[in-house]
């Protein structure tokens, strides 16, 4: 498989980025090689190949997601720039 020139500029202008001629060949033999390695994967026999889930064996080893508070409402006060009794103060975003 392989691809062209006008395939490259679409692909460019989609992705909104622009270069040259000589930018734009580099890429053209770029992705010919990208492709041509897709290609020779799909040579493998993949028939008894069970599909991954996930890329290890591992399992997930995270703590339990338990709610609590660590600090008091006054304490998350305190360091505001702008609060008034009980909340932070921000600008207004709309009108």
């Amino acid at each position: 498989m392989s691809t062209d020139i006008q395939t490259i500029q679409k692909i460019a202008h989609l992705a909104r980025l622009e270069f040259n001629e000589a930018k734009a060949e580099e890429m053209l033999q770029d992705m010919n090689k990208i492709l041509d390695w897709m290609d020779k994967l799909n040579e493998l026999d993949t028939k008894n190949v069970e599909p991954l889930i996930h890329m290890s064996e591992e399992v997930n080893v995270m703590r339990e997601d338990v709610s609590r508070n660590t600090i008091s409402h006054e304490q998350g006060l305190q360091n505001a720039p702008k609060k008034d009794s009980d909340y932070f103060r921000v600008p207004k975003v709309l009108e």
